[in-house]
């Protein structure tokens, strides 16, 4: 009698510990599939839930094959974009193509966001500040807020963002393979005339004056004042573009980055970019890739008047002392980016 109380008692402790492990187990199914249909989320420094969860779809895979399609002119325009450069590309080989293996510093232009899944090469005179400033908030998780809170030299810090240089090989192959690369161009000719006006007419760049401007004056001036080659701060636009078009200028060091060609920057015969937007639709194609990215609801791309944009009509004004044979030589060295990028001959050149 005792023992088969004691059995009863025994198979009672049994089923209750079947049907505990029993229910935890279902709970766990439970919370398995929430996690499924309910991705994590982090809260944004604007106060907004944004998907983090790795598994959701990339901004890669809604670029070309979208969750709700419709006819878009934004999609037919980046597709007619992409289509320009592979064509330059195959109609250029022999120049474009002379050095199959990029290297390390290649590499050093293309910004790397884990979180969203993008790659960013910064053009500097097309809006790239401001492109640096919306990365740093994407891949800061939390630190940064407002993207124009942060100031201009911050945004150039390179610690701040990190770049595909700092990855091996295979993590390098990996993300060109599987995350969205987007770049932004503008007019070559009205970039290089921004690029002057910002580093040789400034006062507060003397870094610019003293490794460039002396140098300018001291190789395309004549009868240069000791004061003119001590600071390089007067060079003009005429004595700029000479120092571009001489030989020796390449031969001694690489353009600097401002005025250096977006073909040799980002390599896009080497690197197939999904997305080129355009300084002239700027707003318009970085929302587009902010919308990709699935952030679109909380950011937008900075936007404010700046009175001193330089301007088409600006940079006519500046070429009109260059003489043809200058605007020829100084065309031809940007020649590949005015017809990779669709940028037709400027009506103010007078080309020989």
């Amino acid at each position: 009698m005792k023992q088969g109380l004691l059995e009863v008692m025994r198979m009672s402790r049994i089923c209750r510990m079947v049907l505990a492990t029993c229910l935890g187990s279902f709970v766990l199914v439970i919370f398995y599939f929430q996690s499924m249909l309910h991705p994590v989320m982090r809260r944004t420094p604007f106060g907004v839930d944004i998907c983090c969860r790795k598994g959701s779809r990339s901004p890669l895979q809604e670029l070309y094959n979208p969750t709700q399609y419709e006819f878009s002119s934004t999609e037919t325009t980046h597709q007619t974009r992409r289509d320009q450069v592979a064509e330059t590309c195959r109609a250029n080989s022999a120049t474009s193509r002379k050095r199959r293996v990029l290297t390390p510093d290649d590499l050093k232009h293309l910004v790397v966001d884990e979180d969203h899944e993008m790659i960013y090469c910064y053009v500097p005179k097309v809006a790239c500040t401001n492109w640096k400033r919306v990365m740093m908030v994407l891949t800061g998780r939390g630190k940064y807020n407002d993207p124009m809170e942060i100031p201009a030299n911050e945004a150039h810090i390179s610690s701040n963002l990190k770049t595909l240089n700092q990855y091996s090989i295979p993590e390098i192959n990996h993300r060109l393979k599987h995350y969205l690369k987007f770049m932004f161009v503008r007019d070559p000719f009205e970039r290089l005339v921004s690029a002057y006006r910002n580093k040789f007419t400034r006062r507060y760049n003397k870094s610019f004056h003293k490794r460039y401007g002396t140098k300018i004056i001291r190789r395309q001036r004549k009868n240069a004042t000791r004061e003119a080659l001590r600071n390089g701060d007067d060079v003009k636009f005429e004595e700029f573009v000479g120092y571009l078009i001489d030989p020796h200028t390449l031969k001694e060091e690489p353009f600097n980055e401002h005025w250096e060609t977006v073909f040799s920057l980002c390599h896009p015969c080497h690197v197939h970019y999904d997305l080129i937007g355009k300084y002239e639709t700027l707003h318009e194609d970085a929302n587009y890739v902010l919308r990709l990215a699935g952030v679109a609801d909380f950011m937008k791309f900075p936007t404010y008047a700046k009175s001193t944009r330089t301007t088409d009509e600006m940079t006519a004004q500046f070429f009109q002392n260059i003489s043809s044979a200058f605007q020829t030589q100084l065309f031809n060295l940007y020649k590949l980016d005015f017809v990779m990028f669709n940028y037709s001959v400027p009506n103010y050149l007078k080309l020989e």
